[in-house]
């Protein structure tokens, strides 16, 4: 294989969170974190973020990213998936159909070096695709619905059934995705398909995107600095 690339999406004009995506957190804005993590993994030959806004690769190139140029405003709307972004920046870099690309989310900031070279080692040994999950602390199977003001058992035939007896379930932890060129290339790839999970710690699984989020995340950030002596 090719040396491996991450790519981090990050477009301007958030609107839950108004300029997350460089929004101070912890002391910086939030997208040097995980930059600054894949810049620290020694995995990649190159970091670079595609984000339309000249304010957030100003801010990425000032953290050590690559901005080798801006994305089209049509493919930073509200409507736009992230593995169209990711595939118009293999197709800008001119990446061989081998190199392992990695999507890393500019709002990362809990994700960890060890985590991505598990990520990278599935997609080398053979998965379509890796990325980061969680585990359900409850199983869903077990799950409740809400139906004219009720609740009711979203699958009866478990609900008798020990917690230890009903299959594990995984969450997208929204942290990274790995897959080659070729994969991130083709328009019917879906994450999904022949994947591989990295699971990631509870406490590290918080996908920002509602203030409550940012909230939640800013003061869980605070403790693992804490148990952890800085190193995050």
């Amino acid at each position: 294989m090719a040396n491996p690339i991450a790519v981090i999406p990050a477009r301007g004009g958030s609107k839950r969170i108004e300029g997350k995506n460089i929004k101070p957190f912890h002391g910086r804005p939030m997208i040097e974190w995980p930059i600054a993590t894949a810049l620290a993994s020694s995995l990649f030959e190159h970091v670079v973020v595609t984000t339309d806004d000249e304010a957030i690769a100003q801010v990425a190139r000032d953290a050590g990213a690559a901005t080798p140029f801006l994305r089209d405003p049509s493919l930073a709307d509200d409507h736009t998936g992230t593995t169209e972004v990711i595939a118009d920046a293999v197709a800008r870099l001119s990446l061989a159909d081998d190199t392992p690309v990695c999507c890393i989310y500019a709002t990362a900031a809990f994700v960890t070096a060890p985590h991505l070279r598990a990520g990278l080692a599935a997609v080398t040994d053979g998965a379509r695709w890796s990325f980061s999950v969680g585990s359900h602390r409850a199983p869903i199977d077990r799950a409740y619905v809400m139906r004219d003001g009720r609740l009711q058992a979203r699958s009866p035939e478990h609900m008798e059934m020990r917690s230890q007896d009903l299959e594990p379930t995984f969450f997208d932890a929204g942290q990274f995705y790995w897959a080659t060129a070729a994969t991130w290339r083709d328009p019917n790839a879906r994450v999904w398909d022949e994947a591989v999970g990295v699971e990631i710690e509870a406490e590290r699984c918080i996908d920002i995107d509602s203030p409550e989020d940012w909230r939640f995340a800013h003061r869980m950030f605070a403790l693992l600095e804490q148990c952890h002596d800085g190193d995050v």
